[in-house]
């Protein structure tokens, strides 16, 4: 499991600036992101290389900001790399609420973020079929 940094921000300009400035001057590096919106806020999800850190000063910034755990995965960087396991986990009935990936300058794997609805069941089931799961020690090492 990864920690996941989730922002809530109106949508208006200017408050993702905001953000991404505050993070930047603190020295905590974005590895991957993802914004679901609507016609009043939007809802900013973040993978950073210090979540502890990026969430007290978002904090202390009166941002509001929630982390919390999300399965990291690791593929191949191909085509059918997300199938797979979508594939594994759809035959286990397991639900995948939202997904969003990264990649990484070696070109050969990619990482996938999920939000699922059996966690627990859903790393043993990937764990079964030879899926890495990341941790925050490999998402600060990307």
């Amino acid at each position: 499991m990864i920690k996941q940094i989730s922002i809530f921000l109106e949508n208006e300009p200017g408050r993702l600036v905001k953000v991404a400035k505050i993070l930047g001057n603190a020295n905590i590096n974005i590895r991957a992101l993802t914004v679901a919106e609507t016609s009043d806020f939007g809802i900013l999800r973040l993978i950073v290389d210090d979540p502890e850190r990026a969430y007290s000063i978002l904090k202390e910034n009166n941002i509001v900001v929630v982390m919390d755990d999300v399965l990291g995965v690791e593929v191949v960087d191909k085509p059918g790399g997300l199938a797979r396991i979508a594939e594994i986990l759809s035959n286990q009935n397991i639900n995948i609420e939202y997904v969003y990936a990264f990649v990484t300058n070696s070109h050969e794997k990619a990482f996938i973020v999920l939000r699922v609805d059996e966690e627990e069941r859903a790393i043993n089931v990937l764990k079964e079929n030879d899926v890495r799961i990341l941790t925050s020690e490999d998402v600060t090492e990307i």
